[in-house]
């Protein structure tokens, strides 16, 4: 019988109303069942998060940080256990659950390191203008399936800091260490500060609506934002929404192909191409055209596709049959439209694996050009000038991320600044340092994420306002 892991609620470990089979996406085999919560546990979870929310509020920025510090060793202890449970749950290779597991682990401890103080705007003889920060109340974070432990920290740790109690619904196909993580800290923190809730797909709209939840964080598709704005509309709640992205990226004619290709095909293929901010789409000069697609076809034969607990993979299977069955529809148009230069089958047997698969000569409304694909089908187009490379970079509907490639960083610094997107690298990919803030642009989200800016999301901003002569006076 497979283990069942249990929600969290109001500081005791209890089962869910249901139970769901969670899959293997290498083998598709049961590793486990997810406690299921139903609406009475949903409105159970808030009730309680509203009860504790005074007192968490209460206590010192010093305080709550070292209940973050606290969550962070406890999930060190237990990171080799996390990792491959992330692997088993999500299809990730190991290298890549540990590296988010230690990514989780270093969230907590950054954001522990953080302090809101009041901010003086204005200050003279006569007066004195002070912002303040004070937190929301009960906050949602909805996560979404291809970070499932990472971007719950990227939630919890900022709102907690910020004097929030969190209510974390994890996706329905990855719930295992959001639950897990419920289990290891349910005596470090009071209770209802942090609660759990493993779903079928089906709380997210009684959360989002509902009068008591003040601020909802969601990281996943640009469909389901909107729903969520929507939801959330009829209180006005605040929210926070990091969405899809097709990011593309722009190499340029003095780029050095043989340094740039493995970076390009990392940016494309890591997490098995399930990251928002992953290269999406490639323009490259005409003149570099051939060299990049024979670097890149190259690293794709030498990927090592398998499960991920095996320590030779390299490219582990997309994590669930819905995205794997829409990865072969955009395949399959591809075929048609374009030229598939290695890859482009979808393997028999059992797992959810898609080779890595680099097509040329797409059109630019090919699906796998106009969509984001979220898999290592890597489209490469070629461009005659720079202002045509741009103006196709920016003609869609989101702006997640992109990256430039070039051989003069001058250069590339101000193709950048032509790009119409929430984050522009240059000659790098995936450089996200926790201090830096984060935010997209178009439809791929509202809000900011990591920094100091970050916690403020999870804020009110009060503007204190006082008049110092009138009080020197009646003293």
């Amino acid at each position: 019988m497979a283990m069942q892991y249990r929600l969290l609620l109001d500081g005791r470990l209890k089962q869910g109303a249901a139970a769901m089979d969670v899959l293997n996406p290498a083998t598709g085999e049961v590793i486990a069942a997810s406690g299921c919560a139903d609406a009475a546990q949903a409105e159970e979870a808030v009730a309680a998060a509203l009860r504790a929310f005074p007192g968490w509020r209460a206590r010192s920025q010093d305080e709550r940080a070292a209940c973050l510090e606290a969550m962070a060793q406890a999930l060190a202890a237990r990171s080799e256990e996390f990792a491959r449970l992330l692997t088993q749950e999500q299809g990730k290779t190991l290298a890549e659950a540990r590296g988010e597991v230690e990514g989780s682990i270093a969230a907590l401890h950054y954001h522990a390191g953080l302090r809101l103080e009041p901010v003086v705007l204005k200050e003279n003889p006569s007066e004195r203008v002070v912002e303040q920060r004070y937190p929301l109340g009960v906050v949602v974070a909805i996560v979404p399936w291809n970070y499932p432990l990472l971007l719950l920290m990227l939630k919890l740790a900022p709102a907690l800091l910020a004097g929030n109690c969190v209510i974390a619904k994890p996706a329905p196909t990855t719930p295992i260490t959001t639950l897990r993580f419920g289990e290891l800290v349910t005596d470090l923190l009071p209770p209802g500060t942090f609660q759990t809730l493993g779903d079928r797909g089906d709380l997210g709209p009684v959360l989002t609506a509902h009068p008591d939840v003040a601020h909802v964080s969601f990281t996943g598709s640009t469909a389901t934002g909107r729903k969520v704005l929507a939801s959330a509309a009829g209180t006005l709640k605040r929210f926070t929404l990091e969405l899809g992205g097709n990011d593309a990226a722009i190499v340029l004619d003095d780029a050095d192909i043989a340094s740039v290709a493995p970076q390009l095909f990392a940016g494309a293929t890591a997490n098995a191409g399930q990251i928002c901010l992953g290269i999406k789409r490639i323009y490259v000069h005409r003149d570099k055209a051939d060299a990049l697609c024979e670097a890149l076809v190259e690293l794709a034969r030498a990927a090592v596709i398998g499960n991920g607990l095996s320590e030779d993979t390299t490219l582990g299977p997309v994590q669930n049959a819905a995205q794997h069955a829409r990865l072969g529809s955009l395949l399959e148009e591809s075929r048609m439209l374009g030229q598939i230069l290695c890859g482009g089958m979808l393997p028999d047997g059992p797992g959810w694996f898609v080779p890595p698969t680099v097509v040329r000569g797409l059109p630019d409304d090919a699906r796998l050009v106009r969509e984001e694909q979220f898999g290592p089908l890597i489209p490469v187009m070629a461009y005659d000038s720079l202002d045509e490379a741009i103006g196709r970079a920016n003609a869609s509907e989101y702006g997640l991320g992109a990256s430039v490639w070039s051989g003069d960083v001058t250069r590339g610094m101000a193709v950048a600044e032509r790009i119409d997107s929430g984050l522009v690298w240059v000659n790098r990919v995936f450089d996200l340092p926790f201090e830096v803030p984060l935010g997209g642009a178009r439809q791929s989200g509202m809000g900011r994420h990591q920094g100091l800016a970050g916690v403020e999301e999870f804020t009110q901003a009060r503007i204190v306002n006082a008049a110092l002569q009138v009080i020197a006076e009646r003293s």
